[in-house]
């Protein structure tokens, strides 16, 4: 009873530190309600390379298992369902002020390397972004390694696809 009392209590006293520190403590400012206008074009496209590692690493995983035969089916549908739900919120991140596509030298991590066709063909975009998001979800719910290798092919060549047509590495 007294380790249940002792887990209750660390869980209460979490919550309470987390609201604190939500609410400013530490000598920050509340931020709800904050004007969204202070977000720069510049935050925007951080965002979504931020969005895209993470795709990345998890995509790493699931190709690394497709590639050596060995799936951990489990872990598999983790990171599936990661992907899915990025890719769910993926296509949002590209307002029309964030075509900032200029080729030359570029900071990895403050430029975009989004090709000026996402916003000429953003229905194309966001249908490859749809078809890898639905690719993912049906790999996070494969019962058996042959579904998932199914479906991880099909999200392989989502992504494959989008970054051909979409893609700027110059």
């Amino acid at each position: 009873m007294a380790k249940i009392m002792f887990q209750f209590g660390r869980s209460v006293v979490a919550a309470i530190g987390s609201a604190w520190l939500m609410a400013g403590g530490l000598g920050g400012s509340v931020v709800l309600g904050q004007d969204q206008s202070a977000a720069t074009t510049k935050d925007v496209i951080f965002a979504r390379k931020i969005a895209m590692g993470s795709i990345a690493a998890h995509m790493d995983e699931i190709d690394t298992m497709l590639q050596t035969g060995k799936i951990d089916l489990p872990r598999g549908q983790e990171h599936a369902d990661g992907i899915s739900v990025l890719l769910m919120a993926f296509p949002h991140l590209f307002p029309p002020g964030s075509n900032q596509w200029k080729p030359g030298e570029k900071d990895p991590g403050t430029d975009t390397f989004a090709s000026p066709e996402v916003w000429s063909h953003y229905r194309d975009f966001y249908e490859f972004a749809s078809l890898g998001a639905k690719a993912a979800y049906s790999a996070s719910r494969a019962d058996n390694e042959g579904d998932f290798r199914k479906y991880g092919a099909a999200l392989r060549a989502s992504c494959d696809g989008c970054h051909a047509a979409f893609l700027k590495n110059d």
